[in-house]
Parts: structure tokens; C-alpha cells; sequence
């Protein structure tokens, strides 16, 4: 199994950038696709974008193409989500998971998550 740690979440300015990472344990990260989601309160956790194993295909919901990037260093067993022109809809909790398929777009099909980091942005 892999256990996976969020972090780099907190309080930004509309339009600011922030860096969400994900470590992961183990020695088995780099046979996962990976995914990054987010839960707004009172709303269903909705993907954002996801990696396959070897980092060279990205997939991105259409709410965040153009603005976010997610990218992954196997050496380090680490996944990253760069989140630029940040919007107030953007706020919610960001959860890393791990999937044994790419372009998983559904929370059911992942194996794995993270415990999720608080993402704010202000007006």
C-alpha cells in the first residue's frame, strides 16, 4: 500500500498562486497514477486533474485547465499541484490520491488518499 501526505495549503489573495504537495511512502509511488481532488462544504469532492505513473500525461478538470499543473518526481515520491490565478471557487480542501489507472476521474476508483489541506482564496 502507499500512504499519502498533503501539504502547502493556506490563505491566498484572488489571483495569487499557491504550491499544494504530496508525499507518498513506500517504494511502490511510481507504478500509480495520481490525482489531485477537492470538497467544497456542503458540496460532493470533484476531481481536479491527475498524472499518469511515469509523469508524462496530465489530465485536467475544465474548471482549472490553463491555470493549475500537476506534475510528480518519482525520485522523490512526490506529486505536485501548482495552482495559479487563483479564484474564490477555488477554496476547498485538496486531497492526493492514488489510482492503478490513468485518467480516473472518480473518487470510487482510487485505492488511496491523503488526509486533505485547507486551500482559501480571498476576495
Amino acid at each position: 500500500q502507499v500512504q499519502l501526505v498533503e501539504s502547502g495549503g493556506g490563505l491566498v489573495q484572488a489571483g495569487g498562486s499557491l504550491r499544494l504537495s504530496c508525499a507518498a511512502s513506500g517504494r511502490t509511488f511510481s507504478s500509480y497514477a495520481m490525482g489531485w481532488f477537492r470538497q467544497a462544504p456542503g458540496k460532493e469532492r470533484e476531481f481536479v486533474a491527475t498524472i499518469n505513473s511515469s509523469g508524462s500525461r496530465t489530465y485536467y478538470s475544465d474548471y482549472v485547465k490553463g491555470r493549475f499543473i500537476i506534475s510528480r518526481d518519482n525520485v522523490k515520491n512526490t506529486v505536485y499541484l501548482q495552482m495559479n490565478s487563483l479564484k474564490p471557487e477555488d477554496t476547498a480542501v485538496y486531497y492526493c490520491a492514488a489510482a492503478d489507472r490513468f485518467r480516473v476521474t472518480t473518487v470510487r476508483l482510487y485505492d488511496y488518499w491523503g488526509q486533505g489541506t485547507q486551500v482559501t482564496v480571498s476576495t
